[in-house]
């Protein structure tokens, strides 16, 4: 301490988290009505754990199709945040275009979901009364006409 004393600081540890807006080409994005055991229906993103044996990337990849049956030609790293000081945890953001759907969903015995595409519109709003991880950057764009420039070119499925 500043005073030369010793304390103990402790501070949890969990694996890090990839969360994934897949694009599809007419623009729309894909989010998931999601049921799982213990939790009310909610709308949510594809997304979930990095395994240990594998990077953010690989994870995105591994999620995008398990929860969606799609894989990307591009994943843009969009965002990256510690969601609090206490644990040792990272939330990993995603934009993934030039989707191809390759397989059925291979959900967790605790998953249900169904997906939902939405326009971006639809998408921000749903994105901020949801309280997702990214709510800065989507206010940020309904503040700053820039900023909104720059949301529309990073979900738009023409630019890769």
């Amino acid at each position: 301490m500043f005073d030369r004393t010793k304390t103990t600081f402790e501070k949890l540890r969990r694996s890090d988290t990839v969360i994934v807006f897949p694009v599809l080409d007419d623009g729309k994005i894909l989010l998931t009505e999601q049921e799982q055991p213990g939790k009310e229906p909610f709308i949510g993103v594809a997304g979930g754990r990095v395994d240990d044996d594998e990077d953010i990337l690989e994870a995105a990849k591994r999620e995008l199709v398990e929860e969606t049956r799609y894989e990307a030609i591009d994943y843009i790293l969009w965002d990256a945040q510690h969601p609090t000081s206490k644990i040792d945890w990272v939330v990993y953001t995603f934009i993934a275009k030039g989707l191809k759907k390759v397989a059925d969903m291979n959900l967790d015995a605790g998953e249900k979901i169904t997906l939902r595409p939405v326009n971006l519109d639809e998408f921000i709003d749903i994105a901020i009364s949801k309280n997702f991880k990214i709510i800065p950057k989507l206010y940020e764009a309904k503040l700053y006409p820039e900023k909104m420039n720059e949301l529309k070119k990073l979900f738009n499925p023409k630019t890769i």
